[in-house]
């Protein structure tokens, strides 16, 4: 993973509340254990028509949202079946950030898992947010704060999460790098 200590982005609107794992990244794409690939399929139901053509009224398909890192979408996002696919998908396609007033614990726990920063926010800021596509945000980790052109939000991220996505670890990252530290307590403790 890559280190994260701010993210500054435009970003790309998803006005769509109850957004599932599945329409994240529909099933039929759960065939692979490596997630690179999977951008291509993020909001495959809703990105294409059935002939497989991009569909111009899809917020993702539209000009404004190419490049930005970091997803509005509505309240509930993530929610349905656990799946690491869906961040993968996020990830993979480009965003860093999905912030929503709720995300489905889970997803929030595979997210932060997998390097995308679940950002919750109030009702105002959110609506904000839902209101001006496009805008400049940016995402502060050591603070946990959210930013934009209008005020700030403080979002929950716990300490733990907090440090593995600032230093780009996951955690199993995280327990290698105290290897030394986890020998030497074991053969203080007699563990073989």
């Amino acid at each position: 993973m890559e280190p994260i200590r701010t993210l500054r982005s435009r970003t790309a609107v998803l006005p769509v509340s109850d957004v599932d794992t599945d329409q994240i990244i529909p099933a039929r794409f759960l065939t692979t254990t490596t997630r690179e690939g999977l951008g291509k399929h993020l909001f495959a139901d809703w990105r294409y028509g059935p002939d497989g053509i991009p569909r111009p009224d899809f917020a993702l398909n539209r000009a404004a949202a190419e490049g930005c890192a970091i997803l509005v979408a509505g309240n509930n996002f993530g929610c349905g079946s656990s799946r690491e696919h869906a961040p993968w998908a996020l990830t993979d396609y480009g965003f860093r950030a999905v912030v929503s007033t709720q995300i489905a614990d889970i997803f929030r726990s595979n997210s932060l898992k997998n390097g995308l920063v679940p950002v919750i926010v109030d009702p105002d800021t959110h609506r904000w947010l839902l209101e001006h596509p496009g805008a400049e945000v940016s995402i502060d980790l050591e603070t946990a704060t959210l930013r934009h052109p209008a005020g700030e939000a403080h979002f929950p991220l716990e300490p733990f999460a907090r440090y593995c996505l600032i230093n780009g670890v996951d955690e199993l990252g995280f327990l290698l790098g105290r290897e030394t530290e986890i020998a030497a307590y074991e053969g203080r403790a007699g563990i073989q």
